[in-house]
This record gives structure tokens, C-alpha cells and sequence, in this order.
């Protein structure tokens, strides 16, 4: 369009939505600098990691029955089922039921969900009923010191 031509809504339009644009664009820059401009950490010199610190008890092992289980929460503080079916054989089971993600109880040898009434082994996570279509997920563990941890 010249100078010299009226200015019709169409162009007036089509001006004002290009002069939008470019403020919203404008709007989505970042005041960051590209990923490449950025300082690059490599030259440091590497250091050695600290030793890992002995992982925090769940429970005493004194704690978990022979021949049964209790609650207890993991390290992130999710809810888990120790198991003791041996003397000094600890497992570990997520505590969320595979159905709708209740938190199972234990009651002996089983792990009874509240809330539709599935049943799991205590021993192994394995569906005893439904209506949980699967086993109870596994958490790895381990006897320290008379402490169950992590593993």
C-alpha cells in the first residue's frame, strides 16, 4: 500500500493484529541468555563426593512380628508394609492397593484394603481377592544393625 492510497478497514485491521502480534511475541522472550551463551561448569575441577551416609532405619526389626507385618513409611514418607515371615527375614511392599490406591492394613498374615475389601499376602504382595487386579508393588530392604533401611 502507498502513501497516497486511502486507508480501508481491511488494511487498518490487518495492521492493528500484525502490531499485536508483535507485542505478544515480545512478551515471550526471556531475559535468560541461549543455553550456549551460558557459563560453562566443565572447567572446574571435578571433587570427590562425600561418603554415603548409613540410610536412615524404617523400623527396628524387633519392631516387625514373626509370622506378620506392620505400616511404616518409607524414606519419602510413603506408606509401606514390613513383613517378618522368618526370623530375621524382613520384606517390604508398597502399602497402596493396586485397586483404586486405598492404604492396605495388616491383619496377620494378609493386608486388608478398607475401602472395596481386597486381600493380599503379607508375605509375597499377591492378590488373595479382589477386586485388586494386581499384587502389591515390591520395596527394597535390608537388616542393618537390628534396623530395618533401605536397600
Amino acid at each position: 500500500m502507498s502513501l497516497d492510497q486511502p486507508i480501508t478497514r481491511r488494511s487498518a485491521l490487518a495492521a492493528g493484529a500484525a502490531g499485536v502480534g508483535v507485542v505478544v511475541l515480545g512478551a515471550c522472550g526471556s531475559d535468560e541468555p541461549a543455553p550456549a551463551a551460558k557459563e560453562s561448569k566443565a572447567s572446574t575441577p571435578a571433587t570427590k563426593a562425600p561418603a554415603a551416609a548409613a540410610a536412615d532405619p524404617i523400623a527396628a526389626l524387633s519392631d516387625v512380628p514373626v509370622g506378620g507385618a506392620i505400616s511404616a513409611k518409607d524414606s519419602d514418607g510413603k506408606p509401606i508394609i514390613l513383613a517378618q515371615p522368618t526370623a530375621g527375614q524382613v520384606i517390604a511392599f508398597t502399602a497402596i492397593c493396586t485397586h483404586t490406591g486405598c492404604t492396605v492394613a495388616p491383619k496377620g498374615k494378609d493386608l486388608d484394603c478398607p475401602c472395596h475389601g481386597s486381600k493380599y499376602n503379607a508375605f509375597t504382595g499377591a492378590v488373595i481377592n479382589g477386586p485388586a487386579p494386581r499384587p502389591l508393588a515390591k520395596v527394597d530392604v535390608k537388616v542393618e544393625s537390628g534396623q530395618v533401611v533401605a536397600s
